[in-house]
Order: structure tokens, then sequence, then C-alpha cells
């Protein structure tokens, strides 16, 4: 996999984990705009992105409701790793080799890895008894998904790099 593709993998994936919705929409929705290189034409497509955009809305929502949150979660520990593999996937597939491989493999992973890291912190969260924690957590999830993969499209070294510092500090 050429070397400017690793770290959109990477983050593509550890973005999926959190909230892969999110990573679908800031991917197709910059891909649509700006008509990207880097970016999957796939994303892009407008079933795809409806798709997606009523997902996350869901999820928005789910994500915020105690113990319904965990409920997703535990749906979602197959749908966001699936969803980070076919990401990279896609990144890698117009390359010559290994490279779709690679790139699923990469985004897999890290979407594992990142979304037992959520669901762990969401279920330790759930625990207290006042609401409004799910709500800071959910928010600060959401708004850090959109940042970093949006960041991933100009920077992906720089995206890389926090997503495997977030990662790093659980």
């Amino acid at each position: 996999m050429g070397a400017e593709l690793i770290p959109m993998a990477f983050t593509a994936g550890w973005g999926s984990g959190v909230n892969a919705y999110a990573v679908v929409l800031v991917l197709g929705l910059a891909d649509r705009i700006f008509n990207l290189s880097q970016v999957p034409n796939a994303l892009a497509r407008t079933d795809v992105l409806v798709g997606a955009g009523i997902l996350f809305a869901v999820e928005m929502l789910a994500d915020k409701i105690p113990y319904v949150d965990s409920v997703w979660d535990s749906v979602h520990t197959v749908v966001r790793p699936a969803v980070g593999a076919t990401i990279g996937y896609l990144i890698g597939h117009e390359t010559a080799g290994l490279d779709a491989a690679i790139g699923a493999a990469t985004g897999g992973v890290t979407a594992l890895v990142s979304h037992g890291i959520k669901a762990g912190l969401r279920a330790a969260v759930n625990t207290s008894p006042e609401p409004a924690s799910n709500v800071v957590v959910s928010t600060t999830e959401d708004v850090t998904v959109t940042g970093v993969t949006a960041l991933a499209i100009a920077h992906p070294w720089w995206a890389a790099a926090i997503a495997l510092l977030l990662l790093a500090l659980g």
C-alpha cells in the first residue's frame, strides 16, 4: 500500500470504530464537494450519503441515552469494523498489488480496537447516576471523529498521529 494511503486507512478505521456513519459522511461529502482523489468515489454516491446521514442521526440520538447506547454499541461491534475495513479496502483498491487487502486489514483492525475502547468507556459512563455525562461524552466523540476525519483529507499523517494518540490514551 502506498505510504500516503496507510494513514488515511488507519484514521478512517479509528473513526469508524467510534462513529462509522460520521466517517462516511465526512469523506463522502468532502469528495462530493471537492472531487478528491484520496477519497473513494463510492462514498460520495447519493444513496450512500443519504443512508449514512439517516444512520448518523439515529446514532446521534441513541448514543445520548443511557443503556440504549450500550445496545447500539453491541449491535455495532460487527458493523463498525466492517465499515472500517470497507473504507480501507476502497482507499487501497485502485492501486496495484495487495493494497486493498492491507487497507481493509488496517481499517478493520483499527476500527475493532477503537470500537472496543469506545464501548468499554461508554459502559463505564452508564454507571454514572446523572444523564449529562452521556450527552457530553457522545458529543465529544462525534466532534472528535468529524474533526480528525476531516483533517485526514488534507493532512493524513497528522490525523493518523492524533488517532494513534487517542487509541493509546483509551
